[in-house]
């Protein structure tokens, strides 16, 4: 007869992914603790694991959905094109800045609704910090129920201009689920 936990082959392999989940955000906290500290030293990296241990056990984080970790190859094409994003618009900006000194015309905007296709909070919180920090966009409003954001963009003052907003924001969320592995919302026939 086996014992509990093994098979015929052997005992069961532990179960390293939970143990590494577990262990990633006392990792982080006690990384941020040394980087707050400004300096490293035995004594911070001790004092910052146990601050780590604290939090964590009385505010302890929600699971998180999704289907693995982050995926190395897609996690690199999202941080690509989010730094091309950043140039871009950077560019984007300066050019009307120099608008605004000058004579010339009036520069628009507008305040564009963009429904995401994924259910999770995780990936709107994402996408609203990563749209928020290109130049000539801010996400105003996020409304998780409906899985609708709510943008000011600079100069997109035609439907040529709101379409590409939305297709960049639907390209983001798709680089984004895709290097985390994030679930999507189940597909329905609804209209904003």
């Amino acid at each position: 007869m086996n014992e509990p936990g093994t098979d015929a082959q052997g005992p069961a392999p532990p179960d390293t992914a939970g143990l590494l989940r577990r262990a990633v955000p006392v990792v982080w906290l006690v990384l941020v603790w040394v980087l707050l500290w400004g300096t490293f030293s035995w004594a911070n990296v001790l004092g910052g694991l146990v601050v780590a241990l604290v939090v964590l056990t009385l505010f302890p984080l929600p699971p998180a959905p999704g289907r693995g970790w982050v995926r190395p190859l897609a996690a690199l094409r999202l941080v690509a094109r989010f730094a091309a994003d950043l140039a871009v618009s950077s560019v984007q900006v300066a050019v009307q800045s120099l608008q605004a000194v000058r004579p010339g015309p009036e520069i628009r905007s507008s305040v564009i609704a963009v429904r995401l296709a994924s259910s999770s909070e995780f990936v709107m919180a994402m996408i609203v910090e990563m749209l928020s920090l290109v130049p000539g966009s801010v996400v105003i409003e996020a409304r998780p129920e409906q899985r609708t954001i709510y943008a000011h963009v600079l100069d997109a003052d035609d439907d040529a201009a709101v379409a590409a907003f939305r297709a960049r924001v639907a390209r983001l969320e798709a680089d984004l689920v895709a290097a985390l592995g994030r679930p999507t919302a189940p597909h329905t026939e609804e209209t904003v």
